[in-house]
């Protein structure tokens, strides 16, 4: 077998066992170790686990995981969430649907101080949906809403995802985090807008009888400033100190932690037994990426040595279907994978062997990173995997809504999500005007 067979088959072979119920990391492994003995021999394959496992892991840049991932712990059970969402439910009182589009900003703003969207889910299905629905809202658009919007928080920065994939394309963290801001606002847009074009032209999609007027009792400014300073000051530390160039990623996310410490320290909401439990939380989620950054490294460098990624570049290029065309296809294997298997386990499986592709087809980088996010976040929203829609399932706890509620719900958001992700094809700069300043 020539090499490029050699990696064709191991693609074939992952795919097999990730279908059997093999995890994805420890699928990887078993895979490119046997493609590198086939390659070369176990000898290469032993060393190169090694390599492997200490050159992908070494970086000062890995820190940024833990932190970030437990500044989004701390943020979640301060209660930032709700005061998200009740600040932008004063200000958005008088406008149509105004619960709706109120969780989408609140949404937004909840995103650039997580980077998780299954925080997000999670937070705001137990904030957003009980008020929702007690103003008039059907609960599929209120669950909906909640699920549509929770995305953004995997694209406006800080995003684990982001850093997965400036991590794989070795781009910087931070000029990728710059690029998801200009399509998370996009997608804010549109998603507003699809809320109102529903609350409009299907009304009945949207509410479940009379609306309630919002009764909202007089708040003093201080109680305002209560709820607004903490986001605005995390927010502040996080984003501003990152964007002008006093941190690097990985010390805006050590000041985020602290900044988010200190909040639930503040409010009382954390004690010695809730924070090991968050430290033991971070731990294990940053174990499991890491070691899928590790896997994926490994599978990266097999398929390099099998020369089947060059040999995709040249086929597919040099035919008929050309770099758009190819695009296209990635952009739809993405969409579909979703159906099935998780976003990082997306990024991990498909980047290896598309970005030599995109490379050779001169394709910017920054702007293929962007796309790649927003197509996988598609996946947390459409049927059967929607791990969004399962979070904000799991949340409710309520034995009378369906799955598929929720589903159908989040479907206008999908269009919209699909929407945008053309305009970002079509207006590259929407995603690489601010990175490349």
């Amino acid at each position: 077998m020539t090499g490029v067979e050699i990696g064709a088959a191991c693609i074939v072979a992952l795919v097999v066992l990730i279908m059997i119920g093999m995890p994805i990391g420890i699928g990887m492994i078993v895979v490119s170790f046997a493609g590198v003995t086939l390659i070369r021999n176990d000898v290469v394959a032993i060393r190169m686990i090694g390599s492997v496992a200490n050159d992908s892991l070494e970086e000062y840049l890995f820190a940024v995981v833990p932190l970030f991932v437990l500044m989004g712990l701390l943020v979640t059970i301060s209660g930032v969430g709700k005061d998200t969402f009740d600040l932008f439910e004063r200000l958005l009182r008088r406008v149509r649907a105004g619960l709706g589009v109120a969780t989408v900003f609140a949404n937004a703003v909840f995103a650039s101080i997580t980077g998780i969207s299954i925080a997000s889910a999670s937070v705001f299905s137990r904030v957003a949906v009980p008020e929702m629905t007690r103003h008039g809202y059907s609960r599929r658009f209120s669950t909906g809403v909640v699920a549509g919007s929770s995305v953004l928080g995997m694209l406006i920065p800080p995003s684990l995802l982001m850093i997965i994939y400036a991590v794989l394309a070795e781009e910087s963290v931070g000029r990728m985090f710059l690029a998801g801001v200009g399509p998370g606002l996009l997608l804010s847009l549109l998603f507003t807008v699809t809320i109102l074009i529903l609350a409009t032209w299907r009304r009945s999609s949207v509410f479940a009888g009379e609306v309630d007027e919002l009764a909202v009792e007089p708040q003093s400014v201080f109680d305002s400033a209560k709820k607004g300073i903490p986001i605005v000051v995390l927010v502040t530390l996080v984003l501003g100190g990152l964007y002008g160039g006093f941190f690097n990623p990985t010390e805006a996310g050590a000041v985020g932690a602290l900044g988010a410490l200190v909040i639930a320290l503040l409010r009382r909401s954390l004690n010695s037994s809730r924070l090991w439990d968050l430290l033991v939380e971070t731990g294990q989620v940053t174990v499991s990426v890491l070691f899928l950054i590790m896997a994926a490294t490994f599978f990266s460098r097999m398929l390099a040595m099998s020369g089947l990624p060059n040999a995709l570049a040249q086929t597919l290029l040099a035919g008929s279907i050309g770099p758009y065309g190819f695009l296209l296809l990635f952009l739809v294997l993405v969409i579909v994978m979703g159906f099935l298997i998780d976003s990082i386990s997306i990024m991990l499986i498909l980047l290896p062997i598309a970005l030599p592709v995109a490379t050779e087809a001169g394709f910017d980088l920054i702007w293929f990173g962007v796309l790649t996010v927003v197509a996988v976040e598609i996946g947390l929203l459409t049927p059967p995997f929607g791990l969004s829609v399962y979070t904000i399932k799991a949340a409710l706890d309520d034995p009378d809504l369906k799955i598929s509620d929720i589903f159908l719900g989040a479907m206008p958001f999908v269009f919209a999500m699909m929407v945008g992700l053309a305009i970002i094809v079509i207006f590259p700069p929407i995603a690489t005007w601010l990175a490349r300043l």
